[in-house]
């Protein structure tokens, strides 16, 4: 992607990363390590406290800011707030625990008062999320059973794009991505392995990191799909279907070059 040759530190993207509880760790983690390889320049990331370490010792460049409890509950919307509010981006949702009502409560009241930015994945994506999300600009990257959460069938997919000005990817073998403005997508390629634990918040991050770059989302929301599925496509040649999210992570600097 291109950029100024004068710019300076956070002035190519700064995102950050909601998301954790105490039963997964890695979600976060590895939605925060794509939107890092995306080439944001700073990438935040608010998880459990009892997470803390692993997600410095994951990246150096992580800036890491616990929660004030175990699970994200009331006690942290605020501080979250005030640091979405300096963000061009924020990813919320991965690894969030669907069980915890506190968490899924405090995520929505997150969602509905940030001023960023939004890519919603995994908990995010709730029946009350597309009403939550009109008048801002966000993404929603649900698989069939999130879609069927957020009680709408495939094929209201459009009027739920244009009735919450949403970018909506529904992810799958083939990956559909609608905007509000009528524009769609279908992307086509990867293979049975992206059915590994973590893909799709590696592609959660990568959308977040790329639109932290001041890339339009529906646009961004393309290229990430692409990246997605032709990095499973190499992988496959090497690793048969036995790779895993974070080597889809490490394919990403390069196919953004290829293909951006």
């Amino acid at each position: 992607m291109k950029r100024s040759p004068t710019s300076h530190k956070g002035e190519n993207g700064k995102v950050a990363i909601i998301g954790g509880s105490r039963h997964m760790h890695g979600a976060p983690l590895l939605c925060a390590l794509a939107a890092e390889r995306s080439g944001a320049d700073l990438v935040y990331l608010s998880l459990p406290d009892w997470h803390e370490n692993v997600a410095k010792d994951t990246a150096l460049n992580f800036q890491v800011y616990p929660f004030q409890m175990d699970d994200l509950q009331a006690e942290d919307i605020e501080p979250v707030l005030s640091l979405l509010a300096t963000m061009d981006c924020a990813v919320l949702g991965p690894g969030i625990d669907h069980a915890n009502e506190d968490s899924k409560k405090a995520l929505m009241q997150i969602i509905e008062g940030a001023s960023c930015t939004l890519v919603l994945d995994a908990a995010a994506l709730q029946p009350e999320t597309l009403k939550s999300v009109k008048g801002k600009t966000a993404v929603l990257t649900p698989h069939l059973g999130e879609l069927e959460r957020m009680e709408v069938k495939e094929k209201e997919l459009e009027k739920a794009s244009n009735d919450s000005g949403a970018v909506i990817v529904l992810k799958g073998p083939e990956d559909k991505i609608v905007g509000s403005d009528g524009k769609s997508e279908i992307i086509k390629g990867g293979n049975a392995g992206l059915t590994v634990g973590g893909t799709g918040d590696v592609l959660a991050g990568l959308i977040g990191g790329l639109i932290a770059q001041k890339m339009d989302p529906f646009e961004a929301s393309v290229l990430a799909t692409k990246i997605i599925k032709k990095a499973g496509e190499e992988l496959e040649d090497d690793d048969g279907y036995a790779y895993r999210a974070k080597d889809v992570i490490k394919e990403i600097p390069e196919l953004i070059k290829k293909m951006s």
